[in-house]
């Protein structure tokens, strides 16, 4: 009989594994110990060399469901020891490595169960065990035990501790584990200050009021959500108004999968997201009838489903609710509320009911969102169910601190080989979002144990990111090192799927500082983890007015044919109706004398242009509206490609005239843009083929935020295959610039540790 040490690394604390392992042991006899601590999982095994083999195997075919396994390192060892059965040691801390912490799980389909037969869980809303449940939104630091969990202030009645010490028990260690008689409670009051504290009577009056059309304030998870009947147009105009939120699409919950399947249409791929234990929203297809209030100018809408007991309670408590608007309670793209006191000072005079729970939220986390592209479903905005899910490096990344880009901000730090990426924070020129992602650093670093030693950031000198980072830098003494934006797009996909060598890279995006000071954004990239040469790019544009152009695709749209056409452009009549003589003289004016208008070689500009040309948006009143409903509008059965020079694919005058000619000849909307986008996807694979070719080069990573466009990619994937290129989209992280930070720290890696 041999003793072996078995380290096993990955996702495996807060989810069932240390009673996993012990009733694998125990079922084949074998004697020792399991035991947590800040690296892993540790067992110390007795077995024959043949049953160590058995172990080893079962021990990654059958892991629960939300556990990972991404390391095992097996040693064989004696310390004199003799066991005599197996046991489950006491969590330790020790060292400065970590473990992973599970995202928040949705509440699992035995614990809704269990609502129904256990006595003192009868309805309770903040039941859990080791496979659902609050996770990284309580959890302070590690070992994740209780006590460093905002369920720390709760103490376990006898029953709560009976199962969480019964190692056979579905809640054994389970840290949140609570019921009736020790747990978390809600708090409900309306807008006259009247509370209520019966869990019963919080869920009717909540189902009564969305049914007559009110709004509510709902603690969720990760913050507060506000919920009304997504069917009353009334309610949700309201909505909008509270959140200053006039165009964007909402999100929407459905009681159950049947009732999505009625309105859209679903994939296996996109049933499995759905109905996965990180619920996400899901982008999905609309099958019929349009709710403009929800999704104006869309035929898609995001989705989720139930993830905590009171959804599930408030559907049932409301048999002809359909579905409800569950939007972040939060103003003009400020974080999510999670403090009740700000909640009720922000929501108290605007809704007619506010429902909160005295166990507090931690760290900060919003829905995530995901989209099928390519026959997978990949994440648009990474944060609950996802975050603090890490990437492994294939070089060191300890100590540094990639603090992301501006607009869709995300920062990451790094642990040994991993990158633990941030959750979702939004636009760091609101100083409120500004202080979410300080208070968020703040966290990981207590949490994962973190000392930055550098800071990587991007090369734009403005960005808030930028500044931040360097002033926490220079406050600590420490090197800083600054990426550029499409560099670090580009390799953030290789570090997801662990490419080394030179690839090509696709870098479609708006926005990017270059190395040549004008904007980038449509740029072909030779590049490895450290370097980058830039083969081919867009032609360049004037933005007039600077980043307004970003914001008023109208002032893209003449600059694009000012450019091609001079004074004579043809711009479309009803263009010209809509924008005025006067307003197109002075921006004429402004590219003619080069007043405030900087060069953009950026995809996104170019779709903002077209979607104006053709009438779908003048304005963006949020980021990339018009690429959006231009997206949206395309007729998916047109297979149109408009003639382009095979020589030069990238010079785009030949498309604009097609759109235009079509355009004056009555073609409807829905076809032009879908041949755009044909055409678009078609130019840069004939500029991709001729590239692979000349660099003798076969891989090619594809980023950037234009990449969320699904016509666009699911278009573009087919195409290169055809050639003969390796598409590589990213499937853990988004493809646009919450992908930064995870960029810049596998370059900064790169650097620091002398790799190509």
């Amino acid at each position: 009989m041999n003793q072996y040490h078995i380290h096993i690394g990955g996702l495996v604390q807060g989810v069932g594994f240390r009673p996993y392992v012990y009733r694998l042991a125990t079922g084949m006899g074998l004697c020792g110990y399991v035991d947590n601590s800040n690296e892993g999982v540790l067992v110390v095994l007795q077995a024959t060399g043949r049953q160590k083999e058995r172990f080893l195997k079962a021990l990654s075919e059958s892991a629960p469901a939300v556990a990972s396994v991404e390391r095992i390192a097996v040693t064989r060892c004696d310390d004199g020891h003799r066991y005599t059965r197996f046991e489950i040691a006491p969590s330790r801390s020790a060292g400065g490595d970590i473990t992973r912490i599970s995202p928040d799980i949705a509440v699992c389909p035995e614990c809704l169960q269990d609502r129904k037969r256990q006595a003192h869980r009868k309805n309770y809303p903040f039941i859990n065990c080791t496979h659902c449940g609050p996770r990284f939104s309580i959890i302070k630091e590690l070992p994740y035990d209780r006590a460093v969990t905002t369920m720390g202030s709760f103490e376990m009645c006898n029953k709560c501790r009976e199962e969480y010490t019964d190692v056979q028990d579905r809640r054994f260690h389970a840290q949140p584990i609570a019921c009736n008689d020790c747990g978390p409670c809600y708090t409900m009051r309306d807008a006259e200050g009247v509370e209520e504290r019966s869990y019963e009577r919080i869920v009717a009056r909540v189902a009564e009021v969305l049914s007559q059309g009110g709004i509510v304030a709902l603690k969720s998870l990760g913050g507060y959500n506000l919920l009304c009947d997504a069917d009353c147009e009334a309610a949700v105009g309201k909505v909008r108004r509270l959140k200053e939120r006039d165009a964007k699409p909402l999100a929407v919950m459905y009681r159950d999968e049947q009732a999505v399947g009625d309105d859209l249409m679903l994939s296996d791929e996109e049933r499995a997201a759905l109905t996965s234990w990180r619920r996400p929203i899901v982008l999905l297809r609309e099958k019929r009838g349009r709710t403009p209030w929800l999704n104006d100018g869309y035929k898609s809408l995001g989705v989720l489903l139930p993830y905590m007991a009171i959804h599930y309670d408030l559907f049932a408590a409301a048999p002809g609710l359909r579905r409800i608007v569950a939007t972040s309670g939060n103003r003009g793209g400020r974080p999510i509320v999670i403090a009740d006191g700000e909640a009720h000072e922000l929501f108290d005079a605007q809704v007619d009911l506010v429902v909160s729970y005295n166990r507090e939220i931690y760290n900060r986390v919003d829905d995530s969102v995901v989209c099928e592209y390519d026959g997978l479903c990949r994440p648009v905005r990474r944060a609950r169910g996802y975050t603090p899910e890490p990437l492994h490096n294939l070089q060191p990344t300890e100590g540094i601190l990639a603090v992301g880009a501006e607009q869709v901000s995300s920062f990451a730090i790094g642990k040994r080989k991993d990158i633990l990426l941030g959750q979702y924070i939004g636009e760091l020129s609101h100083r409120e979002n500004l202080k979410f992602f300080e208070e968020s650093v703040s966290h990981f670093s207590r949490m994962f144990r973190f000392d930055a030693g550098c800071v990587v950031c991007d090369l734009h000198p403005d960005y808030s990111a930028t500044v931040w980072g360097e002033r926490y830098a220079a406050e600590r003494h420490i090197p800083v090192y600054r990426v550029q934006h499409h560099h670090a797009h580009a390799v953030a996909v290789m570090a997801e799927y662990g490419l080394t060598g030179e690839v090509l890279a696709l870098c479609l995006d708006g926005t990017g500082y270059g190395d040549d000071c004008t904007v980038w954004g449509g740029e072909l990239l030779r590049c490895s983890r450290s370097e980058y040469r830039r083969l081919s790019h867009h032609p360049y544009l004037p933005m007039p007015g600077g980043d307004i152009a970003a914001r008023e695709p109208w002032r893209m749209a003449i600059s694009l044919l000012y450019s091609l056409f001079g004074e004579q452009m043809p711009l479309p009549p009803d263009f010209v109706e809509r924008v005025g003589h006067d307003r197109i003289r002075l921006i004429c004016r402004m590219i003619a004398r080069r007043i405030n208008t900087p060069l953009s070689s950026g995809a996104g500009r170019l779709f903002d242009a077209v979607a104006s040309l053709l009438g779908v948006a003048d304005f963006n009143r949020y980021q990339s509206e018009a690429p959006q409903k231009l997206e949206q509008i395309a007729d998916r059965t047109t297979s149109t490609i408009y003639p382009y020079d095979l020589d030069n694919p990238l010079d785009y005058s030949w498309l604009v005239i097609a759109v235009l000619n079509d355009l004056r000849d009555g073609v409807s909307r829905a076809e032009i843009a879908a041949a755009f986008h044909r055409t678009y996807a078609a130019m840069w694979c004939t500029e991709l083929a001729r590239q692979a070719a000349e660099q003798k080069l076969s891989r090619v990573v594809l980023c950037g935020g234009v990449l969320q466009n699904k016509l666009l990619v699911d278009m573009l994937m087919p195409m290169l295959r055809q050639q003969g290129l390796q598409p590589y989209l990213p499937a853990l992280v988004p493809c646009n610039d919450a992908a930064i930070a995870v960029g810049q720290m596998a370059v900064a890696s790169a650097w620091i540790n002398g790799c190509r």
